[in-house]
């Protein structure tokens, strides 16, 4: 199977290297001093089993690729309508886009762009972090895929998901990817949004009261609204998501605290705005991630700006 993983940062390069264990050949599209290291050195990957060091294929140019079986759409929410502009060459009659992503509206994106035919949904569980250019800390990946439409998994989300086990990956199908996605969400949305406000991990949020009770209030409030929206989540997700994260090691946090504290753009709007936006559409109230999103915007904001600047200095030298 050929596989394009589009956005090989961090999640990206591990999930693609559990692809190439299972033999199937890996083409990595990143950018950067990542992508040079990518490169020069190959990808360095630590986990619990130690640290490997293995040669990778990689490039800036999707069109070097050409058409593959499957692309990993793995870029940060910020960057969907920006990445999915550049997804054609690697598109073919049967080629289908997974997109392994933050939030539960970038589908009807990729969608628009190349036709619903062609994109797979998934729910990804899976912490990761580039240590350095080349350089991947990872934990194990868990994965539901499954088909934009309701039924029975298709042909090409087993396949898919049969691959993904053999290279380690606990991957499953599903028939309702939206319950799947929004399962996720109801996690992610709060757990982001207090690990960021309070720029902490884990631990110190589960010795805290009000805290702890913020991460429920959030979480409430998602589940609140994806009911209001059909999404047939079940009476106890909220308690059960409650508990998983904070029984999580003391040191986990979440990619938008990382962002947060290294001055990268923040994907608060896929997630908390994405929230406060739906919140209103379906009249539920979102008071909680309303005060998490007004502790956030400011530093999002101000990543953002330093972004921009940093890319004009680049541009200009």
């Amino acid at each position: 199977m050929r596989v394009a993983v589009f956005g090989a940062g961090a999640v990206g390069s591990y999930l693609g290297s559990c692809l190439a264990a299972a033999r199937a050949n890996v083409h990595l599209v990143a950018r950067g001093a990542h992508l040079a290291a990518l490169r020069d050195n190959g990808l360095t990957l630590i986990t619990s089993d130690g640290i490997r060091r293995f040669p990778v294929w990689a490039t800036d140019n999707p069109a070097s690729i050409g058409p593959v079986d499957v692309v990993l759409f793995c870029v940060k929410s910020y960057d969907t309508d920006a990445a999915v502009a550049q997804l054609a060459p690697l598109v073919g009659p049967s080629t289908y886009v997974v997109s392994i992503q933050n939030g539960i509206d970038n589908e009807p994106k990729i969608a628009a762009a190349i036709g619903a035919e062609h994109v797979v949904g998934a729910a990804a569980y899976i912490l990761a972090s580039i240590e350095s250019p080349g350089v991947v800390r990872s934990g194990p990946a868990r994965l539901v895929v499954g088909e934009l439409r309701d039924g029975p998994p298709s042909e090409r989300v087993r396949a898919f998901v049969e691959l993904a086990r053999i290279g380690g990956i606990d991957a499953s199908a599903t028939s309702d990817i939206r319950r799947a996605k929004w399962e996720k969400y109801v996690l992610l949305v709060a757990f982001s949004a207090v690990t960021a406000a309070t720029q902490l991990t884990v631990g110190p949020i589960r010795l805290s009261h009000a805290a702890s009770t913020m991460l429920r209030g959030i979480m409430q409030e998602a589940w609140s609204v994806g009911r209001a929206l059909g999404v047939p989540l079940s009476n106890d997700l909220v308690d059960r998501q409650h508990r998983i994260v904070l029984s999580q090691p003391d040191d986990e946090g979440t990619s938008l605290r990382h962002d947060l504290l290294i001055g990268h753009r923040m994907e608060l709007d896929a997630l908390q705005g994405a929230l406060r936006r739906l919140g209103r559409q379906t009249g539920v109230p979102t008071p909680w991630t309303d005060a998490a999103y007004a502790i956030l915007e400011p530093w999002a904001i101000r990543n953002e700006n330093r972004a921009e600047v940093a890319a004009h200095e680049l541009a200009r030298s």
